[in-house]
């Protein structure tokens, strides 16, 4: 009886752990629970130039203060406290959000009680902690709340420079006395920042620096008067609608006019550079310090296919030309990569004691990194071979340290080259970290901050010294979502290429649900992006809708066509010039009729899906090749490539006064009038990035001919579609019911 009794526990405890470890993955679970949350690591801030990193943290009590973590063995101590970070007569910290230091390191400069411009929180308040005082007070007080903007320490560490209504201002420390620099700023007229576009497209926010010996501060200034003024409706928060006014520079209008000063600190005086060239039809993406006496400014055309860098001596007023580059497409500034960031400046990566600059070019066949000196415009080649640099990451004594994948485009890994150019390639990521790494590493090369995934393990963080990646802490390791994913029947991922009828060979990722059985016919999802500024076939962490969408039996398909920024060549990714929603559109349907072929696909259930350009992408397919796809869903897509931003369309298409057939043979409203499957047009109404306008200007050309759809908008919603209460699961619940919905068996 004992031994009986004894089984049937074992019988339902192995019931229990079976039922445990097939546990049903609900969109509740993923959305509105932190079960399946992914843990990040804060953002640090290196110090010490390397040696240490800070990170802002919350005590117990729930205050924000300044941890300091020593590089060497990520030993901590608090920096900066939250008792220190409290206001005289404030019951709690400042909610710091960001900081710096002066050079001496006996201040701290802190942001905080942001608000939104564009898309970042990027005007706020500024409070300096001076530790030789042990004293906290706030600058720029006689100004509203929440409306300073990249404030910065003078290398003397005595005053404070800042934006305030669109004009330049600095602030004594010690003496509290103000200093008003620029007189004309405005919305039209914009000194120390950027307009939209220019943040969107060039990832430019902060628009002044200081000289290293504060005599002067170098500024752009923007005169946007004649950019269109684009208007959003808010008709939810109050009884009456709202307009929301955005300067918006569409195809073919013209850019804001943009130069370049000098002002002198100690009488205002202002320097205008004298760039060659019509204001308008120029961008000045970049510019910087690179000696007390002397700036670089960077300068492309309108068609962003020319980029000059001159260097400028404030004393003499003498301009010279460094270096030119010029392509038969368009030249990248920043380079879209899953091991980059989309935001920051342009500045040039500067070596051999700032007389040398490193420029990224793909004047050849590959990307390659060139060192340019600046007095005499010599190059020389850091990265020869047939392989791509994806992204520079820094620079040791004596090497470059950078991103790339020479023998498999889906995967990222950090390499090394002497900086003489002579040296053999060195991979620095160790073996066993297949996939996806990108790394922050320190000012003195000596430390970075590791990041890594795969298809199968969500994002880890190490702190790693280098150039051995030796491990010193793990940071981050995602134990917790780990562990809810070993109570589910997780699906498997793996990858492939197929080569279209046309010769293009395709990488393609495949999700399958954890019981596939190959016997069996399948609906297939296609994920789809298809533009310059992505890539989806990436070895990298899946994530949990692809997840959910495997569990509900859909195979899930990304495949990344030409024109994406894959490590495959410049004519890889330069080929989709004048053709961004043909080649591209062209390249996704026939590798999709490859994977057709397969003998567990169900060619009557066959879905496509994207964002932003791959919704634009989405209605191409839909539209051009209605024998492949039965059903769509479009996000925020693009309808017509003339009332996108002039910036990011002209760069990859031209100038639509020269080729406008080009614009209209790319835009999926050309093709509307041919949709015959299930389309589900998904767009916010605040979207200050790809405008509803967009969505509207779609709806009528199908009701022009009479053919059904469904579409879903979310008042107020951004690009992201993700602001306000059960955004996100009523958005992937609409997804994925329409899927099922339009894929039974």
């Amino acid at each position: 009886m004992l031994i009986k009794f004894k089984y049937l526990i074992c019988v339902l405890f192995l019931s229990c752990f079976i039922a445990q470890a097939q546990e049903e993955l609900t969109l509740e679970a993923i959305y509105n629970s932190s079960k399946y949350s992914t843990q990040y690591h804060s953002q640090i801030f290196w110090i010490s130039k390397g040696d240490a990193y800070i990170t802002i943290a919350t005590n117990e009590n729930g205050g924000k203060q300044l941890i300091k973590h020593a590089s060497k063995n990520n030993n901590k101590s608090i920096f900066l406290s939250s008792q220190a970070l409290t206001p005289i007569g404030a019951t709690k910290a400042l909610d710091v959000e960001a900081f710096s230091l002066s050079d001496d390191q006996s201040k701290v400069l802190i942001f905080t009680n942001s608000s939104k411009v564009w898309r970042s929180n990027t005007k706020g308040d500024y409070w300096i902690y001076d530790f030789k005082q042990s004293k906290l007070s706030q600058i720029g007080k006689q100004f509203p709340s929440s409306s300073l903007m990249f404030a910065k320490f003078s290398c003397d560490n005595n005053k404070v420079a800042y934006v305030a209504d669109f004009n330049i201002f600095i602030e004594n420390i010690n003496t509290g006395l103000i200093e008003q620099l620029t007189t004309n700023g405005s919305t039209t007229h914009i000194n120390g920042t950027f307009d939209w576009v220019y943040e969107e497209e060039f990832g430019m926010r902060d628009g002044f620096s200081w000289s290293h010996d504060d005599e002067h501060i170098a500024f752009w200034q923007l005169d946007a008067s004649d950019t269109g003024t684009f208007y959003m409706i808010n008709t939810t928060d109050s009884l009456y609608s709202k307009p929301i006014a955005l300067q918006y520079p569409k195809v073919g209008q013209p850019p804001s006019k943009t130069r370049v000063g000098v002002i002198n600190t100690e009488d205002g005086a202002i320097n205008w550079i004298p760039i060659p060239g019509d204001p308008v039809q120029h961008y000045l993406p970049g510019m910087q310090w690179v000696s007390e006496d002397l700036l670089l400014i960077q300068q492309m055309n309108r068609k962003q296919n020319q980029l000059i860098i001159y260097s400028y001596k404030v004393d003499s007023g003498e301009l010279k030309k460094v270096y030119t580059e010029n392509h038969s497409a368009w030249v990248d500034l920043r380079y879209p990569d899953v091991s980059s960031n989309h935001w920051g400046g342009n500045e040039l990566l500067l070596t051999d004691s700032n007389k040398s600059f490193l420029r990224m070019t793909e004047t050849d066949s590959w990307r390659h990194v060139y060192r340019i000196n600046i007095a005499t415009g010599e190059q020389t080649l850091l990265t020869p071979g047939e392989y791509d640099v994806a992204t520079i990451y820094a620079l040791s004594d004596n090497e470059l340290y950078f991103s790339a994948s020479p023998d498999n485009a889906t995967q990222r890994y950090l390499y090394s080259v002497p900086l003489n150019g002579k040296g053999k390639l060195r991979r620095l990521t160790p073996q066993d970290y297949s996939g996806v790494n990108t790394y922050d590493i320190s000012p003195n090369a000596k430390f970075a901050i590791h990041k890594h995934s795969n298809t199968e393990r969500p994002t880890t963080v190490q702190l790693v010294r280098l150039p051995n990646h030796q491990l010193v802490s793990e940071l981050v390791t995602n134990d917790h979502l780990n562990e809810s994913l070993r109570q589910l029947d997780l699906p498997t991922t793996s990858f492939f290429k197929v080569t279209t009828e046309e010769g293009v060979e395709i990488d393609g990722r495949i999700t399958k649900p954890a019981d596939f059985d190959s016997n069996k016919k399948y609906p297939i999802v296609f994920n789809v992006y298809g533009e310059p500024w992505g890539q989806m076939a990436i070895d990298s962490w899946i994530g949990m809708f692809d997840i959910y969408l495997a569990s509900k039996g859909f195979v899930i398909i990304k495949m990344d066509n030409r024109g994406t920024p894959s490590l495959k060549g410049s004519q890889w990714r330069k080929s989709i010039y004048k053709k961004v929603g043909v080649i591209n559109t062209r390249d996704q349907a026939l590798a999709a009729k490859q994977v057709l072929k397969w003998p567990f696909v169900d060619k009557d259930r066959i879905s496509v899906w994207g964002w932003s350009g791959g919704g634009s992408m989405t209605l191409n397919l839909m539209f051009k090749y209605p024998e492949i796809y039965q059903t769509g869903i479009s996000i925020a897509p693009v309808s017509h490539q003339l009332l996108y931003n002039n910036v990011y369309q002209e760069r990859y298409m031209g100038l639509s006064t020269e080729n406008l057939e080009d614009y209209i043979a790319g835009s999926p409203v050309s093709y509307a009038k041919h949709l015959e499957g299930n389309l589900l047009l998904i767009h916010g109404t605040g979207d200050d990035n790809v405008h509803y306008q967009n969505a509207e200007y779609l709806i009528n050309e199908l009701i022009r001919n009479n053919i059904q759809f469904d579409m879903m908008s979310y008042p107020n919603r951004s690009h992201g579609i993700y602001e306000g209460e059960n955004t996100s699961i009523h958005l992937y619940t609409l997804i994925s019911n329409y899927l099922l919905e339009h894929n039974k068996e």
